[in-house]
């Protein structure tokens, strides 16, 4: 009898060992998740998208073998509220994080406000938004996925985003996160090491200071720019922008390299526009911070070997579609109530009209209430833009229409002449959110 027991306790220990090592089989055949997020970043600014002077050829050719969406937006043109839009897949309004910066007090300076107690406070309201809505990371953790966050975020230390690793250890931006691209890739490739060691799937977030200012270009790369421009703003941006392709380069070939290529999702989208103002190192009118498309469209890319056939695509897509189509890719149960689509079925992306978004105060005004920190808002149906100025409207100050076929700088305003066009887009702007409902 005691010899039968022993056998049975052998047996168990052997079933227990099985089950563990068809459990890591099944989870190194999940796929891998790399997003790539590129920071005030033009729509305009790549090889693939036409541009005459910037050379992007590691993001052109993944975009040749990608479900490339070269009619993207984003809701809103700043990066603290659009990357909570790409980790929850929710709009600013829903999941309440539409400022970079909480209320400045009434006659404190800047400089005096982020190293203030009202600073803290504000960011830890902010922070909080966050945890309390599904997060991309903390979806795929339930699938034993490890992640990873690099570059820029907002939202506290890494583990509030229900990464499981991570560099940002909670100031605002990002701070130690800030040193991958520019300085280093070696955190991103150790975190693969650790994964695979671990023999689970993994989650990358990439989302360097780049091609974002400061401006400072390798010099083998300002000088082959300054050769293309007389503006000295222009080349180091320019500059940038080859340079934040480099470091994409390096991530895919070492997805190559490791022979993880065929079993990863890479996934491309920029966090917001920026048009170079040729006069000084800054940001150009209609473009970050703007309701115009130098400030919300980006090209949106999904690479998945023997899964996404490459095409080059021009229907409507939004950031807001990043989270749904990566849970159903993965295999991850997906929030009810999200307002995206998967950008994988062609059904969905067939019965789309619009995309639209709204703007917001770069302070908030309200950290609670969304509907009072609106400066415009925003709806396409891919030729018609309309543009309508909320209660902290800035430029512009009235409602404005554009043809972006005819017109792709939104230079002419189109309302006087197409008021019908204007009234529907209106109505149907309304009717996906309206503040002035909300108050």
């Amino acid at each position: 009898m005691r010899f039968l027991r022993q056998c049975f306790a052998v047996m168990c220990v052997l079933v227990l060992v099985l089950a563990v090592a068809a459990s890591a089989a099944d989870n190194s055949r999940q796929p891998n998740v790399v997003m790539i997020i590129s920071d005030d970043h033009c729509w305009t600014d790549y090889g693939f998208m036409g541009h005459p002077h910037v050379q992007t050829p590691h993001l052109d050719k993944l975009a040749r073998q990608s479900l490339t969406f070269r009619r993207t937006y984003v809701p809103s043109s700043l990066c603290c509220p659009s990357l909570a839009t790409i980790i929850t897949g929710l709009y600013p309004h829903q999941h309440k994080v539409t400022s970079n910066d909480p209320p400045i007090p009434a006659g404190m300076k800047a400089g005096e406000f982020q190293k203030s107690a009202a600073f803290t406070e504000g960011r830890e309201i902010m922070n909080r938004h966050i945890e309390a809505v599904p997060t991309l990371p903390r979806l795929l953790s339930e699938h034993k996925y490890l992640s990873l966050q690099t570059g820029k975020w907002w939202q506290g230390n890494y583990k509030r985003g229900g990464f499981t690793h991570g560099m940002t250890k909670g100031l605002r931006h990002g701070d130690e996160g800030l040193d991958i691209g520019r300085k280093t890739m070696q955190p991103i490739f150790d975190f693969i090491s650790t994964a695979r060691q671990e023999k689970q799937p993994f989650f990358v977030w990439y989302a360097p200071l780049l091609p974002h200012d400061p401006h400072t270009p390798p010099e083998r790369l300002l000088n082959k720019y300054k050769e293309k421009t007389p503006s000295i703003h222009v080349a180091k941006y320019w500059a940038m922008v080859e340079w934040f392709d480099e470091t994409c380069g390096q991530l895919l070939k070492h997805l190559d390299d490791q022979g993880l290529a065929e079993n990863t999702i890479v996934v491309y989208v920029t966090d917001n526009g920026w048009i170079q103002n040729p006069e000084k190192p800054s940001y150009a009118p209609k473009s970050k911070r703007s309701p115009y498309d130098g400030g919300l469209r980006t090209p949106l890319m999904i690479r998945w070997p023997g899964h996404v056939t490459p095409q080059m695509n021009d229907e409507l897509a939004s950031s807001i579609d990043i989270l749904p189509t990566l849970c159903q890719a993965t295999g991850v149960t997906t929030p009810t109530g999200l307002p995206g689509i998967n950008l994988l079925d062609q059904s969905a992306r067939t019965q789309r009209k619009t995309v639209q978004g709204a703007c917001f105060t770069h302070n908030a005004v309200d950290l609670n209430e969304p509907s009072k920190n609106v400066e415009h808002r925003w709806i396409t149906d891919g030729k018609w833009k309309l543009i309508v100025p909320g209660s902290e409207a800035t430029q512009p100050k009235q409602a404005e229409l554009f043809d972006l076929l005819a017109d792709p700088r939104e230079e002419h305003n189109q309302i006087a002449a197409q008021p019908e066009q204007a009234k529907q887009l209106h109505q149907k702007l309304d009717a996906w959110w309206n503040p002035a409902a909300t108050k």
